[in-house]
């Protein structure tokens, strides 16, 4: 029968865990970036049923090569240009193994005082560290968390916001009157998702027009909803604002939002998720201009900062606004520091009551890079997206189809390249661009995703793996350039053949 792991064995097992995952890094490059196997594969290796006896740890290491990893989409891979990058690092893995070795519970400050205590001052040095406004900071009438993720985050926001709109009455009676959600059209599903959980529905949330070149959301357009809402009756309670929108980065002008929360009394959440890491570097700052006015801000340093998942830094100008929307406190978690008022109990700050030490993946992070050395991989990665954006530029067939600030570049092949289909200007080329996508991530060599800019099909690079290197940008575009000449020369056979038919 297996016994319990003693610290010997889980020493040597440890060991064999760590080689493993160094060695699964020095491969990264040579593997394939995603699997080419059909779903279902990855659950037929598995046994129908669990082992009635316990197994050694070598033969359950191996099975990672057998039945894992070949299953998988590799996120940490240098050529992986999806989504958004969610890329960890060798401190931010050693910070977490601490953190599940230690398995301690920091609902309360009282279960685990370290636990509360290094999270707080670690979202205060990333709040120093992205020159937030002094509000934020925990010295104040302000303070830093850490949730799991911007959703929850504007979850939390979504409640607060909810909490004070009602005067307090939300909490304890429900929704007297029709409340108000604002975003922009190009914001984030979890606004809608928010929205839905705090009783609002789809309903109660206002998506904003953009501009139809930057994709920000447009002022006028909000202060216009705004003022309908509040004709009917109505209570604009949130706007939330987005740094780095998901599509295309689009950064939604704060100072005129700002304002107008101001003016109408209404909630302000920021979500950065993405692109708050840039705030790292001076110069790219001017996306957060106006963040002064905000009552709410996040950013993940699991897409963009080395910390792995999960780790979304959330901000209120305001905790006991936050604290009285989520605080329920039954007799079995009463002690005398919660009392006292003088500790943080994180359980009021999430929907969970239980956490985890997040904080010490941060902490190893943000020692073990610095201020410099974080600096240095977000520029890396925006010249590698300006270099890729180059080289779309370069070749008249292609554009690049909105701004990049950061390092997320959006192409596509021109409508123009191609012949309309089916009397629908722009659908062949839609065609044509998804058939490059498909048949680029088919080689396995490289990873992208794609978005709709302007109803039209376009494709999505983003960077910001810590093995990337300008090796892996060049790959990408010489496998996009060439299946492209590919699906043209098909395209004009194609329309040849309809020619010499008609």
């Amino acid at each position: 029968m297996a016994t319990h792991m003693d610290p010997e064995e889980f020493r040597r097992n440890g060991y064999a865990v760590i080689d493993w995952i160094a060695d699964y890094w020095a491969t990264l490059a040579d593997r394939p970036v995603t699997p080419a196997d059909p779903p279902g594969t990855v659950a037929a290796r598995l046994p129908a049923s669990p082992p009635e006896r316990g197994e050694p740890f070598d033969r359950i290491l191996a099975d990672l090569d057998t039945v894992v990893t070949p299953g998988l989409t590799h996120w940490q891979h240098p050529a992986f240009f999806g989504y958004f990058p969610a890329n960890t690092s060798g401190p931010s893995v050693l910070g977490d193994l601490v953190s599940a070795g230690l398995g301690v519970q920091g609902m309360l400050w009282a279960s685990a005082p370290a636990c509360t205590e290094v999270e707080t001052v670690m979202l205060d040095w990333l709040a120093e560290l992205l020159d937030l406004p002094t509000r934020f900071r925990s010295t104040g009438t302000g303070g830093g968390v850490i949730q799991d993720s911007a959703s929850s985050a504007t979850l939390v926001a979504t409640l607060a916001a909810l909490h004070r709109a009602s005067g307090g009455r939300w909490r304890g009676r429900g929704l007297d009157r029709r409340y108000r959600v604002y975003t922009s059209a190009e914001a984030h599903s979890s606004v809608q998702k928010a929205a839905r959980i705090a009783g609002l529905g789809d309903d109660g949330v206002r998506a904003i027009g953009a501009d139809p070149y930057t994709l920000a959301l447009r002022p006028e357009l909000l202060r216009a909803a705004i003022e309908a809402d509040l004709a009917a009756g109505d209570v604009p309670a949130l706007v939330v604002a987005t740094i780095g929108t998901t599509s295309t980065t689009a950064v939604d002008p704060l100072p005129a939002i700002g304002e107008l929360c101001q003016t109408y009394g209404t909630w302000l959440h920021v979500d950065a998720a993405y692109a708050g890491a840039a705030a790292i570097c001076p110069e790219l700052r001017w996306s957060h201009a106006g963040l002064e006015y905000a009552d709410s801000y996040c950013f993940d340093p699991h897409k963009w900062l080395l910390t792995g998942f999960d780790c979304d830094a959330f901000w209120v100008a305001d905790r006991a606004g936050l604290t009285e929307a989520l605080s329920v406190l039954p007799e079995f978690l009463r002690n005398a520091a919660s009392e006292s008022g003088a500790v943080v109990d994180y359980r009021d700050w999430q929907v969970p009551l239980g956490r985890r030490f997040r904080a010490l993946k941060l902490w190893f992070v943000l020692r073990s890079y610095g201020a410099e050395g974080l600096r240095a991989h977000i520029c890396t990665g925006i010249a590698l997206a300006a270099r890729f954006a180059d080289l779309v530029r370069a070749d008249d067939r292609f554009e690049v189809v909105v701004p990049h600030p950061f390092s997320l570049v959006c192409f596509r092949l021109r409508a123009t390249t191609v012949e309309p289909s089916d009397g629908q200007p722009g659908a062949a080329a839609d065609a044509l661009n998804a058939e490059l996508l498909h048949r680029v991530n088919a080689t396995g060599r490289v990873h992208l995703t794609h978005t709709r800019v302007g109803g039209r099909h376009t494709l999505r690079l983003a960077v910001g793996a810590p093995q990337t290197s300008e090796r892996e940008v060049a790959l990408a575009w010489y496998l996009i350039e060439r299946t492209a000449t590919a699906l043209h020369r098909g395209a004009a056979d194609a329309a040849a053949v309809r020619a010499t038919d008609g």
